[in-house]
């Protein structure tokens, strides 16, 4: 079975970036974002997706930095 939205998957991933977090950056639940992914998204989305783990990404490293 191939997944969907392995871009996605991967940016997470790399980024070291969980899905609860992308969830909580877009204001929805983890089980809903699970359920985006299983079907391929529209460029739109995609960017809000991206976009939710650039951020996250970002805030990661701010911690790192403080500590």
């Amino acid at each position: 079975m191939i997944k969907k939205n392995t871009d996605i998957r991967k940016a997470a991933k790399d980024s070291g970036v969980f899905l609860w977090e992308i969830a909580d950056k877009l204001g929805v639940s983890e089980p809903t974002v699970n359920r985006y992914l299983r079907k391929e998204m529209s460029d739109n989305q995609k960017a809000k997706f991206f976009a939710a783990i650039e951020q996250v990404k970002l805030e990661h490293q701010a911690e790192t930095a403080n500590d």
